[in-house]
């Protein structure tokens, strides 16, 4: 039997990796697990009766693309967020989690060629959300991964690339606000990102779940930009979700935006191969997309968790406050050596920084970084804090 090559020299995923690193030791204390990035906000109470109500939608095959009332709703929250008028029923479709539409939309819409007949190439920051890559490798393109480092503000400088690769670029990929390292691009870096793109042909998927977590200004967005500017319609393509805003990642509601042309041949292919949303899964989204008021109180707790961060690391040499997201980047001397002392003097569980990048010519860019998350109540997440600064740190 022949298996296929073309996902070979993908590194074991982050997750099964941190067990096989930590798992042989016993924890050094109580476990505090800050590894993962699963919210532990409380959901809004009122979603449990929706579902129940709509049990009964359970015995028919959901739309495909989302409800009627979902798309509209959805579309109402882009106008009133960024500003931007999308049409329900052809510039949106709702997905099974973002993870789903980050993949798909490379597989719809990643050309097998370049113009002049070369391999595609797809854009990676460097450390990244490991779907990008895949992706990429799906399509048989070359995923080209460009550091994020303090150097760069932790957001690719993908306008320093030469211009043979930016001439085979289909697609760019970038996060923000950013995992891990809880940067925000501002509205210059995406004109400016969105004007290379136009130079170059190339359209950006804008990963964008942490959008609503922030402290200070609401992170501005790549479609709001682009409109803005009047780039091209099908320029940018963005991916939203209610796993981090409303705390439900088992929803697994989300969705897509973009141009006509871009939607209609992600919907054409995940007619095929998608799997919808159930009806009581997308009949409780409908109310959730629509109400911002749990959204506010879920920030303002990660606005405390922010300044007790703040306050624990103040102290720590290039320490940097995250401005989004939940997400704490700490410089160490070696991730993996930092995380291992971590479970096994404390309990406390992170993840090693190079686990999120991918080794090039010019190293991992997140052999030096532990991320953390700030996702445990208040109180544990204030004694792992202070765990791990004294253990890494003092």
């Amino acid at each position: 039997m022949t298996f296929p090559e073309r996902f070979s020299n993908l590194p074991e995923y982050a997750f099964p990796r941190l067990r096989t690193l930590l798992d042989d030791y016993a924890p050094g204390g109580d476990p505090i697990l800050m590894s993962l990035g699963e919210p532990k906000h409380a959901f809004p109470d009122w979603i449990g009766q929706i579902i129940a109500d709509s049990i009964g939608e359970l015995g028919r095959y959901p739309p495909n693309d989302g409800t009627p009332e979902l798309l509209n709703v959805i579309s109402g929250w882009i106008g009133r967020r960024y500003g931007v008028p999308v049409a329900l029923d052809k510039q949106i479709m709702v997905l099974n989690g973002t993870r789903e539409g980050l993949f798909g939309a490379c597989m719809a819409l990643c050309p097998e060629k370049t113009r002049s007949g070369k391999q595609p190439v797809v854009l990676v920051p460097n450390p990244f959300y490991q779907v990008y890559a895949v992706a990429a490798l799906a399509v048989g393109a070359e995923p080209v991964y460009v550091p994020a480092t303090r150097e760069t503000g932790f957001l690719p400088d993908y306008e320093s690339l030469p211009a043979e690769i930016l001439d085979r670029t289909e697609i760019a990929y970038l996060c923000s606000p950013s995992n891990p390292q809880g940067v925000v691009a501002d509205r210059g870096y995406w004109a400016r990102l969105i004007e290379l793109a136009e130079k170059h042909d190339f359209q950006i998927f804008a990963d964008e779940c942490y959008s609503e977590i922030y402290r200070g200004d609401a992170p501005v967005g790549a479609l709001q930009v682009a409109y803005e500017m009047g780039a091209a319609p099908e320029r940018v393509v963005i991916f939203h979700s209610l796993s981090k805003r409303s705390n439900l990642p088992g929803l697994r509601s989300g969705f897509v935006a973009g141009g006509p042309e871009s939607i209609a041949r992600i919907k054409k292919l995940r007619a095929y191969a998608g799997a919808p949303l159930p009806l009581p899964l997308q009949r409780a989204a409908e109310r959730i997309w629509a109400d911002e008021v749990h959204v506010e109180a879920n920030r303002a707790l990660y606005q405390d968790k922010y300044q007790i961060a703040d306050e624990i690391f103040g102290g720590v040499q290039d320490y940097m406050p995250p401005r989004a997201g939940f997400f704490l980047w700490l410089p160490v001397q070696d991730g993996e050596e930092a995380a291992l002392k971590l479970w096994t003097e404390t309990g406390v569980r992170v993840l090693p920084g190079a686990y999120l990048g991918r080794d090039t010519g010019a190293g991992n860019p997140g052999a030096g970084y532990i991320r953390v998350a700030m996702v445990a109540p208040i109180e544990d997440m204030q004694r792992g804090l202070m765990m791990l600064r004294d253990c890494i740190y003092g």
